[in-house]
């Protein structure tokens, strides 16, 4: 059997992150909002591209976002909707 037949799994394992995840999102988003940006627009191409200009420097949001992975946010933001969406 191939190796790339097999289904890969992604686990993360760190609840202390995930809290720090959320604030990250929260200030990111607030910051982005009070400099007049749609945030999920910016956050969107955050992540999409890896491009950190996509996030303001205001209130450190940038430096903020760049503490945490890509796929991190995405983990966050996904457990957040399937959690609020689904029943």
């Amino acid at each position: 059997m191939s190796k790339d037949n097999n289904t890969q799994y992604f686990k993360f394992n760190n609840d202390e992150s995930k809290l720090a995840v959320k604030d990250i999102l929260e200030a990111v988003y607030i910051a982005l909002t009070e400099k007049g940006y749609n945030p999920v627009n910016q956050i969107v191409g955050y992540i999409m591209s890896g491009d950190p200009t996509y996030i303001t420097s205001y209130k450190n949001a940038r430096y903020l976002i760049m503490k945490v992975e890509r796929d991190e946010l995405l983990e966050e933001l996904l457990k957040n909707y399937i959690e609020n969406n689904m029943s």
